[in-house]
């Protein structure tokens, strides 16, 4: 294994194009990040669960001159990291940059009083263990090269606990804790880590068609502001040019709470 992390970092220095694997390449901001970065010369890696929707996906984005390219894998599966790592490798070399903002199957919000230490269980591998792994894998080849990028964009409610809205939260803020510390540590090694918070429902996703089919039930829908995912994949490529701030908010008063 260390035969082939010393390989891949090798071909990722050698690699003259930049690359940025997205974990999460679902509708919204995944694809958006994807766009954005292959409208800059990045070569794209998406991963996420569905080959069909990756092929599809991928096929839209060389229509526009962008190279990407598709690696299925269940983010869930923490020990499998290693092995996706070498799969990116073998396409990119050691990527530039990195995105992770996968989210579980089912991130249906619970009453704090009814949160079990099971469902945390069944949360964490993708929310923390999975990122905490793509790290290790990535960063190293970043530190090396003096330049790289953590990107990450979660709910607002990472930031602030509500009621009735316990469940995935607590292992949102868990990751925010963990993102927050590597940020400051590897920020003079020339690695940028920084994390974008969404307070708002992002048009085009599923969360989106719930609360679309909700309120045309004549169902009562939290009142919430609307928001752009290709607006918030510029937000997150400011972030990343600019190295500042390590954390933005959509709302900004999402971090001002």
């Amino acid at each position: 294994m260390d035969r082939l992390r010393v390989l891949g970092l090798a071909q990722g220095m050698n690699n003259t194009r930049k690359s940025i694997a997205v974990f999460g390449a679902g509708p919204g901001v995944g694809r958006a990040v994807a766009r954005r970065y292959g409208q800059a010369g990045y070569d794209v890696v998406l991963v996420a669960r569905r080959r069909g929707p990756l092929e599809e996906f991928a096929g839209e984005l060389a229509a526009h001159g962008i190279t990407a390219h598709v690696v299925t894998a269940d983010l869930s599966e923490t020990g499998l990291v290693p092995a996706l790592a070498e799969r990116i490798r073998a396409k990119v070399g050691d990527p530039a940059a990195f995105y992770y903002g996968p989210a579980p199957a089912d991130p249906e919000f619970v009453d704090a009083v009814d949160l079990r230490p099971e469902r945390l269980r069944e949360l964490m591998p993708m929310t923390l263990y999975t990122l905490l792994a793509l790290v290790n894998e990535f960063l190293p080849a970043m530190i090396e090269r003096g330049d790289g990028a953590i990107l990450n964009v979660q709910g607002a409610s990472a930031v602030q606990g509500h009621p009735h809205m316990s469940g995935w939260p607590p292992a949102l803020a868990a990751q925010r804790n963990y993102l927050q510390s590597l940020a400051a540590e590897v920020a003079d090694q020339g690695v940028y880590v920084g994390t974008l918070y969404i307070g708002a429902r992002i048009i085009g996703t599923a969360a989106d068609a719930t609360f679309e089919a909700t309120e045309a039930a004549g169902q009562p829908v939290p009142d919430m502001p609307i928001a752009d995912p290709i607006e918030l994949a510029e937000l997150l490529w400011t972030m990343h040019t600019d190295r500042k701030p390590r954390e933005m908010a959509f709302p900004e008063s999402v971090l001002g709470s």
